[in-house]
């Protein structure tokens, strides 16, 4: 399944309004792989159409960028945002679609 994204300017504009949209908490194995590292396996915490919190036991640098591969789906571009006593904030280049967003959290539960 692909996931639609919206253009950069609602993701600019959605960001200055409200930066942290709401989570949605679910378990979700998936793979991060910061920017010149390897590929890591992680356990999503929470998404958003913004962005998403994950299981990261490696310190990752805020503004680090970063892939996110959930199973089934394809590759997410996001941005480290914090990282704390083991797991990172970050968030997505681009807004994910809210039937994306549905459908991650539907095959989580």
């Amino acid at each position: 399944m692909m996931i639609d994204r919206i253009d950069a300017s609602a993701y600019e504009y959605a960001t200055q309004e409200d930066r942290s949209g709401p989570r949605t908490a679910v378990i979700v194995s998936a793979k991060l792989r910061p920017s010149g590292g390897r590929s890591l396996s992680t356990v999503v915490r929470d998404i958003s159409l913004s962005g998403f919190s994950a299981v990261a036991i490696s310190r990752l640098s805020r503004g680090t960028h970063c892939w996110l591969t959930l199973p089934n789906y394809m590759v997410l571009k996001a941005s480290v945002v914090w990282w704390e006593q083991g797991r990172v904030g970050c968030a997505f280049e681009k807004l994910l679609d809210q039937s994306a967003l549905d459908a991650i959290v539907a095959e989580s539960q």
